[in-house]
Order: C-alpha cells, then structure tokens, then sequence
C-alpha cells in the first residue's frame, strides 16, 4: 500500500507520527508531504522533516490520502489547492480518505463529508453546517471514508486504516507489536 500523509506548520504531530509510524510498522510505503519546502513545526513545536515536498508528488499514485489535525495544520490543508483537488479526486473516484482531529473541516472544504457518518475533535463542529456534523465515537468508517477524533485515538485510527485497506491478520500483527 502506498499511504500520502500532507503536512504543514500547525499539523498535530503525535497524530501524524503516529499514523507515519504505524503504517509503516505495516510495511507500507508511507510518503510524508510538506507543504511548503523544510522543516515543518507541528502544534507543539516539534521538528517535524517531511519526505518530500507537496509539488514533487502526484497524488494519483497513492491508494490512501490521511490528514492529521491540528488547526494550524488543518487552515493549511483547507488553503492549499492540490491538497483540496487531491481530496476531491480521491473522494470522487472512492479511493480511501482519512482525518483526524480538527482535519475534518479540510475534508468538508473538499465536499468529501456531505451525507457521511464521521468523527472529529469535540468542538470543531461548530465550524462545520449545521446539516455535516459528527458522531461521537473514536473511529469511524463510511464508505471508502475513515476519521477520528484526535491524539488519543491516533493508534486505533492507524490500525483501523490497516485493517480495512490491509486486512484484519496485518493489523493485529501491528497491534501486537505496540503491545496495544
């Protein structure tokens, strides 16, 4: 599987760690996208290195596109127009789309949340309509959609994305060795 994890200033870094590290436990050729070009500072101040930077990518050759939070992050992924086009192609040709925390709302400014079952952050709702809002669970998955609600649930967000797009054996495989 080839996961594109986007990153920018702002980003949520335990949720994107932990999504990187995860899925690469998975053996999974995860490519991390900056933004912008260098270093990125996550939400907390944390260094962060990208893989490679945002136009040096076609998201087409990726099977899953995962957001993490971070409203500072999440403001970037809303604003940056091939992170939006990415979205809108993934969504329209039903290829796997994840979020976590406040990254709902980069999802929402795609169109990709109209009619489906997701979570986020408690509270980023009251930016989202009225008519898009969320459930609260941990994890949720609709369709080729799978979201949830922030660092805390960061793992079983992971190992969910690995069951449903590797196979339930390959995440528990995963698990075990996080002794979760």
């Amino acid at each position: 599987m080839k996961a594109l994890v986007p990153i920018a200033d702002g980003s949520e870094e335990m949720e994107a760690v932990i999504i990187i590290d995860t899925l690469r436990r998975a053996r999974w050729n995860v490519t991390v996208a900056g933004l912008r070009p260098g270093t990125v500072t996550a939400s907390r101040g944390v260094k962060l290195v990208p893989d490679t930077p945002w136009d040096q990518i076609n998201p087409a050759d990726y099977d899953v596109l995962l957001l993490p939070g971070g409203f500072g992050g999440t403001e970037a992924l809303m604003e940056h127009a091939g992170v939006q086009q990415a979205i809108k192609e993934f969504d329209a040709q039903g290829k796997w789309l994840g979020s976590i925390c406040a990254a709902a709302l980069a999802l929402n400014e795609a169109g990709a949340l109209a009619g489906k079952r997701f979570t986020c952050y408690p509270g980023v709702e009251q930016r989202l309509p009225a008519d898009i809002q969320p459930v609260d669970e941990a994890v949720v998955v609709d369709g080729h959609l799978i979201t949830s609600q922030g660092p805390g649930t960061a793992f079983e967000f992971a190992l969910k994305v690995i069951a449903e797009l590797g196979g339930p054996n390959l995440a528990a495989e995963v698990r075990g060795g996080l002794l979760l």
